[in-house]
């Protein structure tokens, strides 16, 4: 079942998006070569405690972190670690969310730590852009395929493959809600969008194959070749004015 929001709940929303924004923001400025994915994972989790909030990965389904943290050719739920060690031209995906009054916020970057080869900082910023393209098909009385079709056209006119194992879900009182929102698909199909659906719309991009593997961990996904992937993510809301970022800092 799809959870429309009234304006007072996407206020409520808003507050926790924007915890999650913040905790995101400071993760991504300590990504920095030494550092451990443990303590990014530590100064994520005290930012959005001292906010008043949960991090609402911690636990969920059993993930043992407030921040999925997942470098180079791992494309998301990578476990954080202190034997994990970050080096200069990685780059670092961390998605992370929160929980306040009820409701939940959830986002995703990927940040280059230093600096890294030239493909692979294409990869990233088409990705970011991507994630844009889609956001801005998330109207009133568009449809759910308008905002994949955008996102996997605009990235494989680049070179690049859309991840089809996981895709983005709408977002609400709980973490994963529905619908599901898929980075590729048929523009002008799929369920109407209507205001007060709230999505979190996330593109996951490989610079190879769009295949990928689980490791025994139950938890990292990396890509089957073995090249990098990026993966940007925010929660948006559909309303009659447009799209609205609510994990916008």
């Amino acid at each position: 079942m799809i959870v429309l929001k009234s304006s007072r709940e996407l206020e409520i929303m808003k507050e926790a998006c924007q915890i999650s924004a913040g905790a995101l923001q400071v993760a991504g400025e300590a990504v920095k070569p030494g550092i451990s994915t443990w303590e990014i994972d530590k100064i994520a989790h005290d930012f959005i405690i001292k906010c008043g909030a949960k991090p609402n990965f911690l636990g969920y389904g059993g993930f043992p972190a407030t921040a999925c943290i997942s470098i180079n050719d791992e494309v998301i739920h990578g476990i954080p670690s202190k034997k994990r060690i970050i080096k200069e031209g990685d780059i670092v995906s961390i998605d992370l969310g929160a929980v306040k009054n009820g409701y939940n916020g959830d986002n995703a970057a990927t940040f280059i730590c230093g600096t890294c080869s030239p493909e692979v900082e294409r990869l990233v910023q088409t990705t970011k852009e991507a994630l844009e393209k889609g956001i801005e098909k998330a109207v009133v009385g568009g449809r759910i395929g308008d905002i994949g079709y955008a996102v996997q056209s605009y990235c494989e006119e680049r070179g690049f493959s859309v991840v089809r194992d996981f895709v983005g879900h709408g977002v609400g009182t709980k973490l994963h809600e529905e619908p599901s929102v898929p980075n590729f698909g048929h523009a002008g199909r799929g369920i109407r969008l209507l205001p007060g659906m709230t999505l979190a719309i996330e593109p996951m991009i490989n610079l190879g194959t769009y295949k990928v593997k689980t490791l025994s961990d139950g938890w990292t996904v990396k890509t089957l070749d073995g090249k990098a992937s990026a993966h940007f993510e925010n929660t948006v809301a559909i309303t009659n004015n447009g799209p609205v970022i609510l994990t916008r800092v």
